[in-house]
């Protein structure tokens, strides 16, 4: 027995653990779907926009012709970054992660906002949007740094996802590239109590402001076991080579226990419900962009992993491969993941905000026990 009275049981990583309610998404392991809204979200990227999807998980509901349309408008008047962090920007190192420079980019916009500390559902609506309108120009501007090219200015006169690319290359791909596109940032934009969503969470139910909760989501979305997924895919790829070498290098990894990242998830037991979708926008992709060989190490070491773990390839699995036909550089993958996670993540803080309670769980001690301080050295 013992005189505390907290459950003292541990489930390491919250494995099973129920934090909160949330009325934004739902991972439903059972019937093996992703639910925004009580949408399941592969059924949204038959007819929908990401703009569609972002105002579903940040008002409730998918937006009429009018709510889009100003949406739009709105979306469209943000792109801009400010000069001044702009040049900041450009003056940061060119080795440094691209995640690191979306987590200054956002520290800059916060420092600057006279409405910073303003908490209200309607002053974090606006943040929001901001935050979705002008992250793609920060993602396209490092792009371009780090191959010694100036940056090219947003184009209103584009839908979001056309121009991200006019902005990265300066024009636009094949329609089937941008929608490709597309879908995958609506499969991205939400995911439950991620470890990302969670950080935000977190953060906010200190009370503090939205940049703040965004900037952790940045720092937990940068590590390879969340975001850094899909940069890991190709870095795999590229260390395997040649197709016919995946089993030679399964074993080798598998023997000397490391990951292979891309395969397999907390949540989803019978493969994740987002990989069909974007699996078939990648075949798409590839045949436009002469992606065969790429396709061949995705089907080789999936049916490798398949057949040594018994795991099926998670949404980082898809997208990484996807990006990098697109033609985005490998350490910039996250940093697109973000760009779709931003409508996600600020949803989480407006609804944590609403809550108001302090997440503060307990821990188990298992240090020393007490010892007395000695009265005299």
């Amino acid at each position: 027995m013992t005189d505390n009275p907290r459950d003292t049981h541990v489930r390491r990583g919250l494995v099973g653990v129920v934090a909160d309610t949330t009325s934004i998404s739902d991972v439903d392991p059972c019937r093996n779907v992703l639910l925004y809204r009580g949408y399941p979200a592969s059924g949204l990227t038959a007819r929908h926009t990401f703009l569609d999807v972002a105002h579903l998980l940040w008002t409730g509901e998918l937006p009429d012709a009018a709510e889009l349309a100003t949406l739009e408008r709105r979306e469209r008047s943000l792109r801009t970054l400010d000069p001044a962090c702009e040049a900041m920007l450009l003056s940061l190192p060119t080795d440094c992660h691209p995640m690191d420079v979306l987590r200054t980019a956002v520290s800059r916009i916060g420092a600057a906002d006279p409405a910073t500390a303003d908490r209200s559902t309607d002053a974090s609506a606006d943040k929001a949007v901001e935050l979705l309108a002008v992250l793609p120009t920060v993602v396209a501007l490092d792009q371009r740094r780090r191959r010694g090219l100036d940056p090219i200015p947003p184009d209103p006169g584009l839908g979001h996802a056309e121009n991200v690319f006019h902005m990265t290359f300066g024009e636009v791909p094949e329609p089937e590239v941008v929608r490709a596109f597309e879908i995958a940032m609506i499969l991205y934009a939400d995911h439950g109590f991620s470890a990302s969503t969670f950080a935000a969470r977190t953060v906010t139910s200190t009370r503090s402001d939205l940049y703040s909760a965004v900037v952790a989501a940045l720092g937990a979305l940068k590590g390879e076991l969340h975001g850094g997924a899909n940069e890991a895919v190709l870095n795999q790829f590229a260390e395997i080579g040649d197709p016919d070498h995946v089993d030679d290098w399964l074993a080798a990894r598998l023997e000397a226990g490391e990951r292979v990242m891309g395969f397999g998830h907390r949540v989803y037991k019978r493969g994740d419900s987002r990989v069909p979708a974007l699996h078939t926008q990648m075949r798409r992709v590839a045949e436009l962009r002469g992606g065969r060989d790429l396709m061949a190490h995705y089907e080789v070491l999936a049916g490798a992993m398949l057949r040594e773990k018994g795991l099926r390839p998670n949404l980082d699995y898809a997208a990484g491969p996807l990006f990098h036909l697109m033609g985005f550089d490998t350490p910039l993958f996250t940093a697109l993941f973000a760009m779709s996670r931003i409508s996600g993540w600020t949803a989480h803080v407006i609804e944590q905000a609403a809550h108001d309670v302090l997440i503060r769980p307990v821990s188990r001690y298992d240090g020393k026990s007490r010892r007395e301080v000695d009265a005299v050295r």
